[in-house]
């Protein structure tokens, strides 16, 4: 059973945004790539956890707190006699293992060794269990989810599960009888309610409100949005629609996003938006999704 879905952070929006808003680094656009493909991977990987049988709780990107210090977790899946804490890397191309250090085989580079994130993540996991009074066995590994990745003199130990071994970790846990209890429902309870609020952890780059291009972008390749027709937003890059009204809340939570200190008013996401839509629409759009605070020309949303 899912019980938390897995969504888009919000560093992966705010960089998404700032991408069709303004002219990224090199390193900032490299950087939003390793962010598009740690999601993918862990959306192949969300698709094969749906077909587990038995009865599991599953939670993705589960945000803790414990012994002062944060740990992101890409999935947890609660079993009857194990959790299984999952941390999920898309990584692509050869690479080997020398002297407990991972290493690019293209370029003979010493790569983050997500084994030695995997046990910091897992060591807070087990302070956050003992601080909840909560006593579970937990079996911690890196999945990498693609198919293209290569691994070379891996120790026979290491907490991974490799590609070619991805069905076969399934298939252990489908022939894994699991029934839950009050205690899993408990566990389940506790990391739903403790999962941190993550945007105070967000970090975009420097970006500032005047440099940033108006308007409403298509979410499908990025223009801008020029064309309407039949209350609907029409891409003259890649002909797809949106609803005028999806568009501009989608614009508006951008400019919550990447300017949090700004007060959303009308005039501010008329601005935002380039839009030429009226006051009263712009009114009506935003009450769908946002709350009005204050009243006349001092009204706001939130």
């Amino acid at each position: 059973m899912l019980l938390k879905a897995r969504s888009e952070s919000n560093e992966l929006m705010g960089m998404r945004n700032l991408n069709v808003r303004m002219e990224l680094s090199e390193s900032d656009k490299y950087y939003l790539s390793i962010l598009e493909s740690g999601f993918e991977g862990e959306v192949v990987f969300d698709k094969l956890a749906a077909n587990l049988k038995e009865e599991r709780y599953i939670l993705n990107d589960v945000f803790l707190e414990a012994n002062n210090s944060h740990t992101q977790i890409d999935s947890i899946i609660i079993s009857e006699g194990v959790i299984y804490q999952l941390d999920i890397k898309n990584y692509k191309g050869e690479y080997y293992w020398e002297d407990g250090k991972l290493y690019s085989k293209a370029t003979g580079m010493i790569c983050k060794n997500p084994v030695e994130q995997l046990n910091r993540s897992s060591v807070l996991f087990n302070q956050f269990l003992r601080k909840h009074k909560l006593v579970h066995l937990v079996e911690p590994y890196v999945i990498f989810i693609n198919p293209d990745f290569t691994l070379y003199q891996a120790p026979m130990d290491l907490p991974i599960i490799l590609p070619t071994k991805l069905d076969q970790f399934i298939e252990r846990l489908n022939n894994t009888p699991s029934r839950l209890d009050n205690r899993h429902k408990e566990l389940a309870q506790i990391l739903l309610t403790s999962d941190q609020e993550r945007s105070r952890f967000t970090k975009l780059p420097e970006h500032h409100y005047e440099q940033m291009k108006k308007g409403v972008f298509c979410k499908k390749c990025g223009e801008i949005l020029t064309e309407r027709k039949n209350h609907h937003f029409i891409c003259r890059s890649c002909d797809h629609q949106e609803k005028v009204e999806s568009a501009i809340l989608r614009s508006a939570e951008e400019y919550k996003l990447l300017f949090p200190e700004r007060k959303m008013t009308n005039q501010n996401i008329r601005e935002w938006c380039q839009t030429d839509l009226n006051r009263r629409t712009i009114s009506r759009i935003l009450m769908k999704k946002f709350r009005v605070i204050g009243s006349k020309k001092y009204t706001y949303y939130e």
